[in-house]
């Protein structure tokens, strides 16, 4: 089960909210939440269809939220036991983001078509050779599982910061000195120094890589580099260079945007972007580690099969 967060870690919270922030920049601390059901790349029904109308997004919802109910039980045996993990448990949003005025069929805003570019000829080699090591060498030992299963770190809660199906809540403490992101899944904390020091040398890598930030304006601007070769994001390598942008749009939302800039995986850079809203309730603790039955399990099943190939 789900619990808050352990009092030391919301002390210190407290405290460094206590702190406050400068005069001139805008108060982005709350508890914000990313779900949405406006999927990262534009699908091909809307292909040449950047935005929808209020009504439009609606229907869009509704059908969207038909499709991925989980209690339905329409499909037979097989179909419906593959839907067993109950909808109770996801948290997928119930509408479209929306960005003013405007509904996006798509979170990626440039290109122009709403799709992530390519990867590069280096990256689809690169990809192609590491799922084929995946297939020969699945659970040799915990290395070989996702960094998920492991519970090191989230896909979704990145950075950069994208919607999964659940967990998708961040907390935001603020002080003149630093921002601080606190991601309720996996229980990351990304710490952002704006006393404008520069990026570690090459050789020091990060799992959320290393991030500094500085204020444009009304924006806070994230620049991040150094990610480790295990954190990939779409394809992405070492070379990855992140650039995100959090802007108070007005008292209820943040826009954030992020742009993907890696030469040697993808043909060019790329921009998504979306709102953060706030959450409805706390962050709660996810507590990955203490009920990570799964990881042990799949390893001693790997070693079941192993022993029954060898008879």
């Amino acid at each position: 089960m789900s619990k808050q967060l352990h009092p030391s870690i919301a002390a210190i919270l407290t405290i460094s909210a206590a702190f406050g922030q400068t005069s001139k920049s805008p108060d982005l601390q709350g508890t914000w939440m990313t779900s949405t059901l406006t999927p990262l790349e534009r699908p091909a029904e809307f292909e040449n269809k950047p935005a929808l109308t209020e009504q439009e997004a609606v229907e869009y919802a509704k059908k969207t939220l038909q499709q991925l109910n989980r209690d339905r039980r329409d499909g037979g045996g097989e179909v419906d036991v593959g839907r067993g993990y109950p909808e109770a448990f996801f948290d997928r949003g119930t509408t479209l983001a929306r960005i003013g005025q405007t509904f996006p069929t798509s979170l990626v805003f440039d290109p122009p078509n709403g799709r992530m570019p390519p990867v590069t000829p280096e990256a689809m080699r690169k990809l192609a050779a590491e799922r084929t090591e995946a297939r020969a060498h699945p659970a040799d030992r915990a290395a070989n599982r996702s960094l998920q299963e492991r519970c090191l770190l989230s896909g979704a809660t990145g950075p950069p910061m994208l919607p999964g199906i659940y967990n998708n809540n961040f907390q935001i403490v603020q002080t003149p000195d630093y921002v601080m992101i606190v991601s309720e899944k996996i229980h990351d904390v990304r710490v952002i120094p704006l006393d404008g020091r520069s990026h570690p040398p090459p050789s020091v890598r990060l799992w959320m890589g290393d991030s500094v930030g500085h204020w444009e304006g009304q924006t806070l601007v994230v620049d991040t580099t150094n990610f480790t070769e295990n954190t990939s994001f779409h394809g992405s390598d070492t070379n990855l260079h992140l650039i995100e942008r959090f802007t108070r749009a007005d008292p209820k939302t943040i826009v954030y945007e992020f742009t993907i800039d890696d030469p040697t995986a993808f043909t060019k850079s790329w921009s998504a972007r979306l709102p953060l809203v706030p959450s409805d309730g706390p962050i709660y603790e996810y507590a990955c580690h203490e009920g990570n039955y799964a990881l042990r399990d799949i390893l001693a099943g790997a070693r079941e099969e192993e022993r029954k190939a060898q008879h």
